[in-house]
């Protein structure tokens, strides 16, 4: 069979970069996640050197991994100056919302016949940001948030669903990081989760689609008068 031992063919010519490229992966996600929990600031630069050190990769591995990353748009590499964090724009974070509503509204729409351990997920994030508001930790706050909206979008039952959250959320964890104050910002959505996840447990499909799309028309609403506040002071270029 030609057609198959053509294919196998490029394959073996290219199984010396299987493993790179699985290493590359993995090291995408470490950074990805990073940059989902809040410890990666947008336009903070990412050190090769030490990077390599830390993840025992090599350099080239690294900028697979960046190269993933810039894909991703959640990384850019400037020219004779190094890879940086992404800045999103304020348009950019226009059409995340966009997105969200669409697979954010499909979870919802989902959730009366979602399994129990995929609404528990729901509550268990919820309880998460209750918990780090307690503590004061307001950042944290923000990240059990981006856990209850990828929880969401999980009601969908759909990995490719769950992949597109996951990236999508990661950006706009850099959006997050243009608010002035997280505590006045995530405050007022930890009762507003509560409520989404309880509607979505009782099965109220429609109630939890309503309540959604409001809060992210609130949301967008927030961010997006920071985000343009924080770009008419940033000098150009920045």
């Amino acid at each position: 069979m030609p057609e198959q031992d053509a294919w196998l063919g490029r394959i073996a010519a290219a199984r010396d970069e299987l493993g790179r490229s699985s290493t590359a992966a993995r090291v995408a996600g470490l950074l990805r996640e990073q940059i989902t929990d809040g410890l990666l600031a947008p336009g903070e630069r990412l050190p090769e050197a030490e990077l390599c050190r830390a993840a025992q990769v090599s350099r080239n591995t690294l900028r697979e991994a960046f190269r993933l990353l810039v894909q991703e748009r959640l990384l850019e590499h400037r020219f004779n100056s190094g890879v940086f964090v992404r800045r999103l724009t304020a348009a950019d974070l226009a059409d995340l919302y966009r997105v969200r509503r669409i697979l954010e509204g499909a979870g919802a729409r989902e959730a009366a016949g979602a399994p129990p351990e995929a609404l528990a997920r729901l509550d268990a994030a919820v309880a998460e940001g209750e918990r780090a508001a307690e503590s004061g930790a307001w950042p944290e706050v923000g990240t059990a948030d981006i856990r209850f909206h990828q929880a969401i979008g999980a009601l969908c039952g759909s990995p490719r669903v769950d992949e597109m959250m996951r990236t999508l959320l990661a950006e706009l964890r850099l959006v997050f990081h243009e608010m002035g104050s997280p505590r006045e910002f995530h405050e007022p959505y930890l009762a507003r989760n509560r409520l989404l996840a309880g509607l979505m447990a009782r099965g109220e499909c429609e109630a939890a689609e309503r309540e959604l799309l409001s809060y992210l028309d609130d949301a967008e609403a927030q961010l997006t008068a920071a985000y343009r506040r924080e770009e008419e002071r940033r000098p150009a270029g920045r």
